[in-house]
């Protein structure tokens, strides 16, 4: 996707290190993107309707309506009531991984020992699902409100019985992904390691995220042509903002 030039400038940025925690509201047409700016990072994230959080990211029908098993340029990400709340414009990994969850205390605990924030600072070791609740918690949500995760930049490949096999150094320095939010949406992330990275050392590597000005849909757009039932719960968003102002 050739993007506007107003693109080139972000109207937001920083820099996730250390397990980061973030979630704000990103406007609808806003272009959010991720940068691993060392190679081998995973960005767990989480993603709900801004104005009605009971509408949410829905990984099964994102998976069966585009007919994948993990998210490329191209496709979208689709919510519960048959709308899209986001589409992948542009990405240099190729792979990124919806079916493996986020990391708790224990699997933590197990792989990688403890090392409390007294001990360790900002280099503490935390887990996907504490970082995940700690961020819901600051807009009045909780474990109700609990969602598959998208994990971006990690590769988790299966074999011909199921068993799944987690893909190292997947994601290179400078590797990014792009998405376009199609609705006003509650984006929440962490980039705590991938729940089936190795054991060993704990390490969380930096995330740049940038924020751009809206990048409209057109009739050529990539990601509502890939698959039929994209357009469908595109008209579905179309409809669903039309009628609310």
């Amino acid at each position: 996707m050739k993007f506007p030039e107003h693109m080139n400038e972000a109207i937001y940025k920083t820099e996730l290190t250390g397990a980061g925690m973030w979630s704000k509201v990103i406007g609808r047409g806003k272009v959010l993107k991720l940068t691993d700016l060392e190679g081998g990072a995973n960005v767990g994230m989480m993603l709900y309707n801004a104005d009605q959080r009971t509408e949410r990211y829905n990984m099964p029908d994102t998976l069966k309506g585009q007919q994948v098993f993990f998210l490329e340029q191209g496709l979208c990400l689709h919510t519960d009531m048959g709308r899209l709340i986001a589409s992948i414009v542009a990405e240099t990994v190729g792979w990124h991984d919806t079916v493996c969850g986020t990391s708790d205390a224990d699997e933590v605990k197990a792989k990688y020992g403890e090392l409390s924030y007294q001990e360790g600072l900002n280099d503490w070791y935390r887990s996907g699902k504490e970082c995940f609740l700690i961020e819901l918690a600051k807009w009045g949500m909780g474990e109700k409100d609990w969602m598959p995760n998208v994990n971006w930049f990690s590769k988790v490949v299966t074999d011909e019985e199921g068993a799944l096999s987690y893909v190292e150094e997947n994601s290179k320095t400078g590797d990014s992904v792009s998405l376009r939010l199609e609705m006003d949406a509650l984006v929440v992330m962490n980039t705590c390691q991938h729940p089936l990275a190795p054991g060993g050392e704990y390490v969380s590597k930096p995330v740049l995220l940038e924020v751009f000005e809206e990048v409209f849909v057109d009739a050529d757009d990539e990601c509502i042509n890939s698959h039929p039932e994209n357009g469908r719960a595109f008209e579905n968003t179309l409809n669903y903002y039309e009628l609310r102002f």
